[in-house]
């Protein structure tokens, strides 16, 4: 699976942006559908999930209630409306693809990487 993601920038406090991810190459693999991040100096984090099969979505507590996840069928992408961003959001932000069921998703179980892309929020 490739994954081809798009939409970082520089926004101020409490403004918006959308990520998008394109997944290409084997789709019939993907189980979840997700972003993490990763901000200097810390571990890659979780941000959220969506199921390729129910579409059932899944949230980190630091970014729920500003963030939405959407899945567009016929392009097999994977948007991440951001609302509400805070200077913690600032962030290498990289799209992941799981091929198996998981309960929580650790940075350790992703099956395909896309290259990051860069978020950064401004006070």
């Amino acid at each position: 699976v490739q994954l081809q993601a798009s939409g970082g920038g520089l926004v101020q406090a409490g403004g918006s942006l959308r990520l998008s991810c394109a997944a290409s190459g084997r789709t019939s693999s993907i189980y979840h559908m997700g972003w993490f991040r990763q901000a200097p100096g810390k571990d890659r984090e979780f941000v959220a999930a969506i199921s390729w099969t129910d579409y059932s979505t899944n949230y980190a507590d630091s970014v729920k209630g500003r963030v939405t996840i959407s899945r567009d069928n016929a392009k097999n992408t994977v948007n991440l409306q951001m609302n509400s961003l805070k200077p913690e959001d600032t962030a290498v932000y990289y799209c992941a693809v799981a091929s198996h069921r998981l309960r929580t998703w650790p940075a350790g179980a992703t099956d395909y990487w896309g290259k990051g892309t860069l978020v950064t929020v401004s006070s």
